[in-house]
């Protein structure tokens, strides 16, 4: 481990805490622009851009023959999102939870759970499985910003957090686009960028200018538009380029440690490439965009399901085979993760701290029961016996006597007489 090494770690830091708050406010203002609600562009817009990363590394591992690392980053990715970046959200500030996510996202989150590992029974994820998730990933976006126009009244009716009025006022943002442009295009060519990372970059600085040269025309709403998704795009640019920078420092300095490959690949990588979820969810919980926050990490998980499983499954010569053991543990622990989040979260539609600190027990549980198992380590049986026998069971009925308090009113305590 070197100084490079730390310093590309604090680099990613920074560049995911940007490309965040870039995210945030570009997405937020636009929904109120456009009339779409801000749960709705948390689930599409932010939830897909923030799962480039695994959208490139899963696509990347399908075609270079490493199928088992495209379908474990997502897996990985979508545990990590709700145990640790809805926990650690709720931890700071308590979540509250809108009625559709309940009705009808979070439904869609566990059927398409299930149908995933319904496709993955016969041991492979096949081409035209594929095709049947992009599909679906189609036409649920389609549907959400439909349905979202027509019930524009849902929206909140807090002022939209916006970026426009110094973003149009200010001819300092058109020079920092232009040379966003320059570094985007220079990167590329001396190999500092990938082709995602400069291409997002780019486009957002090209949009940006051309939504400046719109609002000297007149047209001031186009040009607002366009500064927003300027601001959307080179949040999500910067987004990846930390998140990579990030990844590779950690799987450095783990190297170094002497922890192994298999380990880094069941833990770094899927959390790792869920980073922009984790930041971009943190601040829109701190600039009090709830909806944003959950609907990112929901609307996240169902993009990694139906679009990154189904692009990967299409591109992966032969489809994508399926280990037992990711049939046997991996996909029951997605799928239960999933379905913990119904009682959790109809209970007074919020995610309470204490809910959201159960959910970082149980993801820091599920990762070290995996370095114990890749290990075979003495301790293994022990704490298998303790999760089976005390915690699950526990943990299960408390979630059920919270569904049936929320389900049966019947079944509270009578509130105190005065």
């Amino acid at each position: 481990m070197d100084l490079i090494t730390f310093g590309t770690l604090a680099a990613g830091l920074l560049l995911l805490v940007v490309g965040g708050e870039l995210l945030v406010r570009g997405a937020s203002s636009i929904a109120g622009v456009l009339g779409i609600s801000p749960l709705v562009i948390g689930l599409t817009v932010v939830a897909f851009g923030t799962s480039s990363p695994e959208l490139a590394v899963s696509v990347q591992a399908g075609l270079a023959g490493n199928p088992d690392i495209a379908l474990g980053n997502v897996v990985g990715s979508n545990i990590f999102n709700v145990l640790f970046t809805l926990g650690l959200c709720a931890l700071i500030l308590p979540l509250v939870v809108s009625r559709q996510l309940v009705r009808r996202e979070v439904p869609i989150m566990v059927g398409v759970s299930l149908l995933v590992l319904l496709l993955a029974l016969d041991g492979r994820l096949s081409t035209l499985d594929g095709a049947l998730l992009f599909a679906g990933i189609v036409v649920y976006v389609a549907w959400s910003i439909i349905a979202s126009r027509r019930a524009t009244a849902a929206a909140s009716g807090d002022e939209a957090v916006t970026i426009d009025t110094i973003a149009g006022k200010s001819a300092g943002w058109s020079v920092g686009a232009a040379v966003l442009l320059a570094v985007a295009g220079t990167g590329y060519a001396l190999g500092w960028l990938n082709s995602v990372e400069a291409g997002f970059v780019a486009a957002g600085a090209l949009t940006f200018l051309g939504g400046s040269l719109l609002g000297k025309g007149g047209t001031t709403r186009g040009g607002d538009i366009a500064h927003q998704i300027g601001f959307i795009l080179v949040g999500l640019g910067t987004l990846v380029l930390g998140a990579g920078w990030l990844v590779d420092a950690t799987t450095q300095i783990a190297r170094a440690l002497g922890v192994s490959d298999l380990i880094i690949g069941l833990t770094i990588v899927a959390a790792g490439t869920s980073l922009p979820e984790v930041v971009t969810s943190i601040i829109a919980t701190l600039r009090k965009e709830r909806d944003i926050a959950i609907g990112n990490v929901v609307g996240s998980n169902i993009f990694n399901l139906l679009g990154i499983l189904g692009v990967a499954a299409m591109v992966t010569p032969g489809g994508l085979p399926v280990a037992p053991s990711m049939l046997n543990f991996d996909l029951l622990v997605m799928i239960a993760v999933a379905l913990a989040c119904l009682p959790i979260f109809f209970t007074g539609m919020a995610i309470a701290r204490w809910e959201g600190a159960l959910f970082l027990g149980y993801y820091v549980a599920y990762t070290a029961y995996l370095v114990l198992a890749s290990t075979q380590h003495d301790a293994l049986g022990a704490f298998s016996s303790t999760m089976l026998v005390a915690v699950l069971p526990l943990t299960a009925l408390t979630l059920a006597l919270l569904a049936g308090r929320a389900l049966f009113p019947a079944l509270r305590a009578p509130s105190a007489k005065p």
